[in-house]
């Protein structure tokens, strides 16, 4: 068996090292009480009224964006079905707003539950919505140590959140 070795990833696993350690943060993962005003500065595109949209800071690719409940749990089966039914629903809002912005070939959807499947915060189940493109992996990670990312996260943002907020607006009216 190969293995690949992604050392872009390696800062993100280090940004959890403390985190439960703090006083303020104890037993909490860092998606838990985000406030609003902070929502730009943390780059949450949408809240909704069981879960929230963030862009994820170490992406895989460009607008890689997560879904996440406000209820701090590691268990799928422990949320609500409100809560299920909006995962989809905000899922499909990103990958609507991400189809008008960047235009990607397809997605891969998904969560990574426990540590042993990839989830670098276990604690809070989240779902990751992931644009692909054709021939969007190549040599640069593995050979040159070195993530491409083709758009400015920031601006990326900004037409995401302003688009996320349309879509919303059209769909209530």
């Amino acid at each position: 068996m190969q293995k690949m070795y992604s050392p872009w990833r390696e800062a993100y696993m280090d940004s959890f090292k403390d985190d439960d350690k703090r006083p303020d943060r104890k037993g909490k993962s860092i998606f838990a009480d985000i406030p609003p005003e902070e929502d730009e500065e943390r780059y949450v595109l949408h809240r909704g009224d069981k879960c929230f949209i963030i862009m994820n800071l170490y992406p895989y690719n460009c607008g890689h964006l997560m879904v996440i409940p406000y209820h701090q749990t590691p268990e799928f089966g422990d949320l609500d079905d409100e809560t299920m039914l909006e995962v989809m629903r905000l899922t499909n809002l990103c990958m609507n707003a991400l189809k008008k912005a960047i235009s990607p070939h397809g997605f891969n959807f998904g969560a990574n539950l426990g540590k042993v499947a990839g989830g670098s915060v276990d604690s809070h189940i989240h779902f990751h919505i992931v644009p692909r493109w054709e021939g969007d992996t190549n040599f640069m990670p593995v050979i040159g140590d070195t993530k491409v990312l083709s758009n400015d996260m920031r601006r990326l943002y900004l037409q995401l959140r302003e688009l996320i907020g349309d879509l919303v607006q059209q769909k209530t009216g």
